[in-house]
């Protein structure tokens, strides 16, 4: 795995654990920051072809 593989993946493994945490807070702000951020990490890995698997967030 290259590093930008390996980066992309560990930042939406990141984000989704974020999004989680601002979930379980209820603060819906942070859920619709983290939100987009993990759609604009997702968009990017398919853009360059990471594999990201089945998480859901």
């Amino acid at each position: 795995m290259d590093a930008f593989t390996a980066g992309i993946l560990q930042r939406i493994a990141n984000t989704e654990s974020d999004l989680h945490n601002a979930r379980e807070a209820g603060d819906v702000f942070a859920m619709d920051v983290e939100q987009a951020e993990l759609d604009d990490l997702h968009r990017l890995a398919a853009e360059y072809g990471v594999e990201v698997g089945s998480r859901t967030a």
